[in-house]
Order: structure tokens, then C-alpha cells, then sequence
């Protein structure tokens, strides 16, 4: 399924997600987390060492919820699953333009493991009071 132009947008603004991964007895973990798209997936930069990351390992289902950063009802949920990763220098790459997409500066903090992008692949897109308007600078 190609994302919708409003995903695209919201994930590549300065707005935040909330990702849910399931854990092997199906109940859920939700977490707030950067995000960005490569126009036909979610991305969520992570380490490898992560809950998050077991937990799709084991189950790649996924929820993806993106709200607005001025405007928390304006919010697009992602239904979907983890269809690939991206690693080593890309990775790494992707988190500091992250950070600064949202900190304006370099990513400050050390890397334990190892970074990992997750590709997600949206199955349904659920759009909650969001208009093409919203996007016009």
C-alpha cells in the first residue's frame, strides 16, 4: 500500500510517533519516538539491543501513531508490519539527521549496540482530523 501524501508529510515534519510492538504473549508496549518516512515506508530508528526491537522480531506487527507537534488531535495511526531494516552507516546516518530534524543539533547520546531503521510496510492509515490545509506554510 503507498502511504497517503498527509503520512508522508506528518512523518517527515517535526512530529512525534508512538510505536507499539507486541510482546510474545500479544500484549502490547508503546513507546514516543522520532520518525521519518522514505515516501513508501515508516522508518524508526532504534538499537538492536531494544524491547522494541526483540519484540518485532518476534511479531512484526505494528501500530504507528503521528501527531501533529502544534496540534495533538491531528493525527495520523499507521497499522502495518516491519518488512526490512536498514543498518551500520545508514543507520547511523539516519539518527543524526533525526536529531537534528527535532534537536537541531548532533545526536548526543551513545550508541549501546547497534543502530537499526525499521522499513514498515502501512497496511491501514486511520486519519484523525487532519486536512491538506494543515500542510500549507
Amino acid at each position: 500500500m503507498a502511504l497517503d501524501e498527509k503520512t508522508i508529510k506528518m512523518a517527515k515534519g517535526p512530529n512525534y510517533a508512538a510505536l507499539t510492538t507486541l510482546f510474545k504473549d500479544g500484549s502490547p508496549q508503546t513507546h514516543t519516538m522520532w520518525v521519518d518516512t522514505d515516501g513508501e515506508h515508516i522508518l524508526i530508528n532504534t538499537e538492536i539491543h531494544r524491547v522494541k526491537y526483540k519484540n518485532i522480531k518476534n511479531d512484526p506487527r505494528v501500530s504507528v501513531m503521528i501527531w501533529k507537534h502544534d496540534d495533538a488531535f491531528k493525527f495520523v495511526e499507521i497499522r502495518g508490519k516491519v518488512i526490512g531494516e536498514i543498518t551500520g552507516e545508514d543507520a547511523e546516518k539516519n539518527i543524526q539527521s533525526l536529531s537534528h530534524k527535532y534537536w537541531g543539533k548532533p545526536y548526543p547520546f551513545t550508541i549501546q549496540t547497534e543502530r537499526i531503521v525499521l522499513k514498515i510496510l502501512a497496511e491501514r492509515e486511520f486519519f484523525f482530523n487532519i486536512k491538506d490545509e494543515d500542510f500549507v506554510n
